[in-house]
């Protein structure tokens, strides 16, 4: 398949708010619906989906909400459970329970999917340097980058890869910078994040309730989960260090692990390889798809 058999998949939610996905048509494997972190838009997946596509699966990046090119909460509602309420809705579109491979925000987003908001929707849940009781040093290290420069903006995409390569030593700095601005829009001559900013002030609001703050009920709730899951690791990352990992085994005895060498918390852009390569491996081992379409309250 190339790049050109794409197209493009929008969903309305319930509530009105428009999701923004990309299929990428395989053969008789598996569905995949890829979620990727905060800030970051579906573009994050293109290598995964092609790795996924030469393998037989379907790949479907998507936008979450205030993200990308899918729709703002008009009440600037990101909490989890109404993330998860955007999925569960997006998983009816299809003719199987999908496999959910989630980064970070993505991550919590299935967990809080399958464990509580609607159960039953996915065959399988890859969890990606996310885990219930993250490290709240690397967490707050992502919140103040995604912070800074959100209501000013960048003057040029060379501001932004600085701020990148700051953020991400584990990468090189591109060389050639037109693939940013597929994060980006520009205003008045600015550059600013595709990201709605109430999404992140809520985030660093540092309320105890808010559920993404709130490890015991992300513990529970990947507990409720009785589907396959496996924890890929960047095992240079900082909000996922060995102390979490081993109490996630602890915790989880039967989630699958991978650890990916030479990749941070943005395992996906880092190694993507060895990233595609565990992700592939792990929904080989899986029972062949269903073709009974996900059904939940």
């Amino acid at each position: 398949m190339t790049d050109a058999a794409v197209r493009p998949h929008i969903h309305t939610t319930a509530d009105g708010l428009r999701l923004t996905a990309d299929v990428w048509p395989g053969g008789e494997g598996h569905t995949v619906l890829l979620l990727h972190g905060g800030g970051q838009t579906r573009h994050a997946w293109t290598d995964t989906a092609r790795a996924l596509v030469r393998h037989g699966h379907t790949a479907v990046p998507v936008d979450l909400r205030g993200h990308g090119d899918s729709g703002w909460s008009t009440d600037g509602d990101y909490e989890l459970s109404a993330i998860a309420a955007d999925i569960a809705s997006l998983c009816d579109d299809f003719d199987q329970k999908p496999v959910l491979v989630g980064a970070s925000l993505g991550g919590i987003t299935g967990l809080m999917l399958e464990g509580a908001v609607a159960p039953g929707s996915l065959s399988a849940l890859v969890l990606v340097d996310i885990v219930p009781r993250m490290n709240i040093v690397g967490a707050n290290r992502v919140v103040d980058f995604m912070a800074d420069r959100m209501e000013e903006g960048f003057a040029d995409l060379d501001e932004v890869a600085d701020a990148i390569a700051a953020f991400n030593p584990n990468r090189p700095r591109p060389s050639e910078l037109s693939g940013l601005t597929k994060n980006l829009r520009q205003r008045d001559g600015r550059w600013f994040w595709h990201w709605d900013p109430a999404f992140i002030r809520a985030a660093r609001g540092g309320s105890e309730d808010r559920q993404i703050r709130n490890p015991q009920l992300l513990t529970d709730t990947l507990q409720n989960v009785d589907v396959p899951v496996m924890l890929v690791r960047g095992r240079q990352s900082d909000l996922v260090t060995d102390t979490e990992v081993e109490e996630f085994r602890r915790e989880f005895p039967a989630a699958e692990f991978a650890d990916v060498a030479g990749a941070g918390h943005m395992v996906a852009g880092d190694r993507n390889d060895k990233f595609s390569e565990a992700v592939v491996n792990f929904i080989s081992r899986l029972d062949p798809p269903n073709t009974e379409p996900s059904a939940h309250p």
